[in-house]
């Protein structure tokens, strides 16, 4: 039997290409793509929805009005939003298992999962019921996820770029909450509730393309 050491690479040589991923690395590079899928799954529902109802406009109309009880995008849009909680679950999980090999606090997306129950409560209770409004309080707590990795993801084992685009997506989410300001912008209450949405849509995609490229580094 030849000696291990023939085997290896010689010196100088180029170094062998990094094989095809397997096992819990393949399967959380699959689920971290989902947190792309996300923010495209929910803002084509308000599309489609958008559609389905008829007379709606975007920057003008509440986004759970199209979900509203007795509206024709009514179903449509639980289905939406119910699979972007579906999605966003194991995406979280995937993150977590990333943080763990990465060794990074897990708090920032441990606070994602307010993004799940929030996003599956307004789809089961629509408006105008009382839940509806408890639902959907969670959601507050997605502004936290970029603010605690700006405190917390330092140094080389955090994604690459996570405070640039933390703090881009923390002043997005910010400006969704012009929201509970009637009397800013009072015509445009669509478009504040979409500048909230679109700030955690960038963290999503920010989180997706930074966990991914560092998986085979950490297998």
């Amino acid at each position: 039997m030849k000696p291990a050491a023939q085997f290896q690479d010689k010196p100088g040589a180029p170094a062998t290409a990094p094989g095809p991923l397997q096992g819990s690395a393949a399967r959380d590079f699959l689920f971290l793509r989902l947190g792309g899928l996300i923010p495209l799954v929910f803002f084509g529902t308000t599309a489609v929805c958008g559609w389905i109802h008829g007379r709606y406009n975007h920057l003008t109309g509440m986004v759970s009005e199209l979900g509203a009880l007795g509206t024709r995008s009514q179903h449509v849009f639980t289905a939406g939003l119910l699979t972007c909680a579906l999605l966003s679950v194991g995406f979280n999980l995937a993150l977590l298992r990333a943080c763990r090999r990465q060794k990074v606090s897990p708090l920032p997306v441990l606070l994602l999962f307010s993004f799940t129950v929030s996003i599956a409560g307004a789809g089961l209770f629509p408006l105008p019921t009382r839940l509806h409004l408890l639902a959907g309080m969670p959601a507050s707590l997605l502004v936290l996820s970029p603010l605690a990795s700006l405190l917390l993801w330092r140094g080389g084992t955090a994604p690459a770029r996570s405070g640039k685009m933390a703090a881009i997506s923390l002043g997005v989410m910010c400006l969704g909450f012009l929201s509970f300001f009637p009397g800013v912008l009072p015509q445009s209450m669509g478009l504040k509730q979409r500048l909230f949405h679109l700030g955690w849509s960038i963290w999503f995609i920010h989180l997706s393309l930074g966990f991914r490229a560092r998986v085979p580094e950490t297998t």
